[in-house]
């Protein structure tokens, strides 16, 4: 990606100066959401991650449960993706990251997560809070929640005896069995405007890697933020995961694309980013990806070292190629 791949202004007419990049808005959550992030830092300086918010286990569940807050472990861990790259910003990161060992309430709890919800009680705003978080690390980017409200994913699992609603995104993602259709609690909930803004607004969208059921197809299940990546004009690429995980144990890449599909049969892709070693059948996968109106891009991606992580400067290089190929066309 380069600066000159955006036609988009800034207030006021002016165009952004050429080093910025394009205005990228990744979606995700946890790990996966970190890693596009990660990448992204590479190709353009106007990122803005909008993360889930549904967690309901370890300190972010607890802190929710008790204080009625959105959970802040994948905000925080977004936070820490962005953070500036000098010694105070890696500094902060650290100190967010951070957990307590003890006997007490304290024990597992990040740092991070006290410091966002003490900024939430004190502001009084959401995203106002994560604003100071992020300036305090320096961060290349902004963080949002994708919605306004705390959620609850709800889905169907199919075992050997038979069909079973499971509830909560802990329980759901360590669920045995077969995940069918998900469903988020509240069915209709309010999405963050600052989240929908930021989409309309984009020049590309970046959907994925992560957990499928639980940090990547919620989003599309926002109704204000589904609606809003149906109608902008910014071009949607979807990262594929390197292997099955808990989740989505025995799926192959196709039935990736076939889950993301079922749930969103109005999204439009533009490309799928896959890596050669986790697509075990290209053509029913480029099939896939064409019937969503993208190509196929399969690039090395993940780490040399085996491990199902990608390496930042493959995807990285990766985007790269994908808007270049945009740019100079087919």
């Amino acid at each position: 990606m380069s600066g000159g791949v955006s036609g988009r202004r800034e207030p006021g007419g002016a165009r952004p100066p050429h080093r910025l990049g394009p205005a990228v808005v990744a979606l995700g959550g946890g790990h996966g959401l970190s890693a596009s992030l990660t990448a992204l830092r590479h190709v353009t300086e106007r990122i803005t991650a909008v993360v889930t918010v549904a967690d309901d286990g370890g300190s972010s569940g607890r802190l929710r449960a008790e204080l009625g807050v959105l959970p802040p472990g994948d905000l925080r861990m977004a936070l820490a993706a962005l953070c500036d790259d000098s010694e105070w910003g890696r500094t902060w990161r650290d100190v967010l990251q951070h957990r307590f060992t003890s006997a007490g309430d304290l024990d597992r709890h990040a740092v991070g997560n006290l410091l966002i919800v003490a900024l939430w009680e004190l502001l009084g705003d959401t995203v106002e809070g994560l604003d100071w978080v992020g300036r305090l690390l320096g961060a290349r980017g902004r963080v949002l929640p994708m919605a306004a409200v705390p959620l609850q994913i709800e889905a169907d699992v199919t075992d050997a005896d038979g069909t079973r609603v499971v509830r909560g995104q802990s329980s759901v993602a360590t669920a045995p069995g077969v995940i069918g259709q998900v469903r988020l609690e509240p069915a209709d909930p309010p999405a963050s405007p600052e989240a929908v803004a930021a989409v309309e607004s984009a020049d590309w969208v970046v959907l994925g890697p992560g957990s499928w059921y639980t940090s990547v197809i919620p989003h599309l299940l926002v109704p204000g933020l589904r609606d809003a990546l149906e109608r902008t004009t910014a071009r949607l690429v979807l990262v594929l995961n390197l292997s099955p995980e808990g989740e989505t144990a025995g799926m192959d890449a196709a039935a990736h694309l076939d889950v993301l599909r079922d749930h969103c049969p109005g999204l439009r892709l533009h490309a799928v980013i896959g890596d050669a070693a986790g697509v075990e059948d290209l053509d029913a996968v480029r099939a896939r990806a064409e019937a969503m109106g993208a190509r196929l891009v399969i690039r090395p991606v993940g780490r040399g070292d085996g491990t199902p992580r990608h390496d930042a400067l493959r995807l990285a290089a990766a985007f790269h190629d994908v808007v270049d190929g945009f740019v100079a066309g087919p």
